[in-house]
Formats: structure tokens, sequence, C-alpha cells
């Protein structure tokens, strides 16, 4: 059951539990014990709205920034990320494997926002050796959820 529920939930967080009791076929309580078991365990770590900003009126960019550093002695790239993850423009900190080591997500009002970051405060950690920072044009799906974008058909109507 446990597996079933984290599908479900990773999809759609704010699901009934009366909803959620009947797919899975168990009782209201034992999937809020459950959920409830999980987040102490820390399985399940927050729950989490997907907006699609281009559609607000409010400005945002989101940039992935990869980025090359110094492992420290006795911690790896734990100090580093911990530094980095602690900034509040920060929205997710990766480890990667390839020619960068880390993969931070960042979101700013503008460009030179999101530059002044990098330059100002990422660069300037010490342990930091390099940076690309590539910029999120247009988002197509993200978190398994599909963006749907207007589309206006061009094609003619064939009549016979």
């Amino acid at each position: 059951m446990r597996e079933e529920l984290l599908r479900v939930l990773e999809k759609n967080s704010r699901i009934d539990l009366k909803e959620l009791a009947a797919m899975l076929g168990t009782s209201e309580v034992d999937i809020a014990n459950e959920m409830a078991q999980m987040e102490n365990e820390g399985i399940i770590c927050g729950y989490h709205t997907l907006i699609n900003w281009d559609n607000t009126s409010d400005e945002k960019v989101t940039a992935l920034i990869e980025v090359s550093v110094t492992p420290q002695t006795g911690q790896g790239f734990d100090a580093i990320a911990e530094k980095i993850f602690r900034y509040s423009e920060v929205r997710s900190v990766y480890l990667i494997s390839g020619k960068y080591d880390l993969m931070v997500i960042l979101e700013g009002k503008s460009l030179k926002e999101v530059s002044n970051f990098v330059s100002e405060k990422l660069s300037a950690l010490d342990a930091v050796l390099s940076t690309a920072t590539h910029f999120v044009l247009k988002k197509y799906k993200d978190h398994g959820t599909i963006f749907k974008t207007k589309t206006n058909d061009e094609r003619e109507l064939m009549t016979p």
C-alpha cells in the first residue's frame, strides 16, 4: 500500500483522504496513520503546488546553474551544497555526474537578478571553481505535469 499511496500523493497531494482510502481499499484512519508515519520517517518531506507562472502576472526567471566545486575534506560535497541551498533564491541543489558537480536551480525576478546572484554570491564561495548558467525559456513538462500551451491550429479546412 505504501508505494501506491506515494505514487498517488506525488501526482496530487491535495487528494481527499476518503478518496485515497477508496482507491487503495483501506480506511481513512489507516491512510492518515501511514502518511504521518512516512512524514516522521522523512519519506514524505513536504507538499507542494505546481504553478505555471507564465499564466500569472508575476515575472519570474528560472535558471539552471551547473557548478564545479572543490570537495571539502571529510565532508565531500555536502558542506558546499549546504551553503548554497541556504540562499533563499535557491529552489533545488543536486549532486550530479559529469563535467560539473552540482546543479543549482534558482528563481529570480529578472535575468539581472539571477546574474547578480551567480556573480556576487555563488561564484564568490571559496569552494566554487566555475559555473555555467542556463535560463529556462519555456516549460513544457515539470514534475510529471504537462503544461498545456495554447496553440492556434493554422491548418486550412479542406472540403470536397
